[in-house]
C-alpha cells in the first residue's frame, strides 16, 4: 500500500522557517519526502534548519515578507509548488486601550498582510501547482480571547478568514486551503510576555498537562500538506491539548 502521508515528489515553501514551528514543520516535511524551500529574516537560523532537514535538495532564501520588493524577490526564484505553509509572524500583547498605529503594524503587517500578499504572488506568477495544498498557521487565540492579546487574536482571525475564501477561490484548480489554530506552543513566541516558569506552572492547568511542541503542529501540517487530507479544504483544525475545554 503507498503511504498517504508521504510528501514524495512534492516541492514545499515554508515561511518563518528559521524557528519554531516554522522549522519544525520543514524538518517533518523533509522526514516525509519532500523538497523543501525555506524562508525567514534570518540567515544563520535558515541555515541552522537547513542542517536538520533529512534528504537532499533543500535550500533557503532569506527574505523579509513584509518588505514588497524582497517578497517579489522570493517569488521570483521559486519553482512550482506543490505545498506552501505560511507559518511567519510575531506575538505581541498591548492592552486595548494602549493600542497605536505602531502596535497595529507591528502584528498586522507579518502576520496578516504578508502571507496575504505573498500567496498573490505566488498565484499570480504561476508558482502554485494544480492540485496543491496551501497551509496557514494560524493561533487558538482568534477564538479563545485574553487580555493584552487583541491585536495579535485579530491577525489571526483575519487569517483564517482569508483561508476560507482563498479555499473557494482556488477549489476549480483542486488546490486546497487550511488553516491550523494552535493553543500554546513552547516557542520562543510563547514567551512574550510571560517566563518559562509562568508558563510551565500554567501548563498544568491543560488536561493533557503540557503546551505543544513544534512537531505537534508539524505532524498536523503533513497530513493537509499530503493526499491524505485529499478531499478537506476551507478548515480551520484546533489543536489545543484539550484547552478548549478550560
Amino acid at each position: 500500500m503507498n503511504n498517504p502521508f508521504s510528501l514524495s515528489g512534492k516541492t514545499i515553501l515554508v515561511t518563518g522557517a528559521s524557528s519554531g514551528i516554522g522549522r519544525g514543520i520543514a524538518v517533518a516535511c523533509a522526514g516525509m519526502g519532500a523538497q523543501v524551500i525555506l524562508t525567514a529574516r534570518n540567515t544563520v537560523r535558515l541555515q541552522e534548519t537547513l542542517s536538520a532537514l533529512e534528504g537532499e535538495g533543500h535550500s533557503y532564501i532569506a527574505a523579509d515578507l513584509t518588505d514588497a520588493a524582497q517578497r517579489t524577490a522570493l517569488v521570483e526564484q521559486l519553482p512550482m509548488l506543490h505545498g506552501v505553509v505560511h507559518c511567519a509572524g510575531v506575538g505581541s500583547r498591548v492592552p486595548c486601550k494602549m493600542l497605536t498605529q505602531e502596535d497595529l503594524d507591528y502584528v498586522m503587517k507579518p502576520n496578516a498582510e504578508a502571507p496575504m500578499l505573498l500567496q498573490a504572488e505566488l498565484l499570480g506568477e504561476k508558482k502554485i501547482a494544480k492540485q496543491a495544498s496551501v497551509v496557514f498557521v494560524a493561533s487558538a487565540a482568534a477564538s479563545m480571547p485574553s487580555a493584552g492579546n487583541a491585536a495579535y487574536s485579530a491577525s489571526k482571525a483575519a487569517i483564517i478568514a482569508y483561508a476560507k475564501c482563498l479555499a473557494q477561490e482556488l477549489a476549480p484548480r483542486q488546490i486546497r486551503v487550511n488553516s491550523i489554530s494552535p493553543a500554546m506552543v513552547w516557542t520562543d513566541l510563547a514567551l512574550v510576555g510571560a517566563t518559562t516558569e509562568q508558563l510551565a506552572e500554567a501548563e498544568k492547568q491543560y488536561p493533557l498537562k503540557r503546551y505543544g511542541q513544534p512537531q505537534d503542529i508539524a505532524y498536523l501540517a503533513v497530513y493537509m500538506l499530503s493526499d491524505a487530507s485529499g478531499w478537506m479544504t476551507g478548515s480551520d483544525l484546533q489543536i489545543t491539548g484539550g484547552s478548549q475545554m478550560l
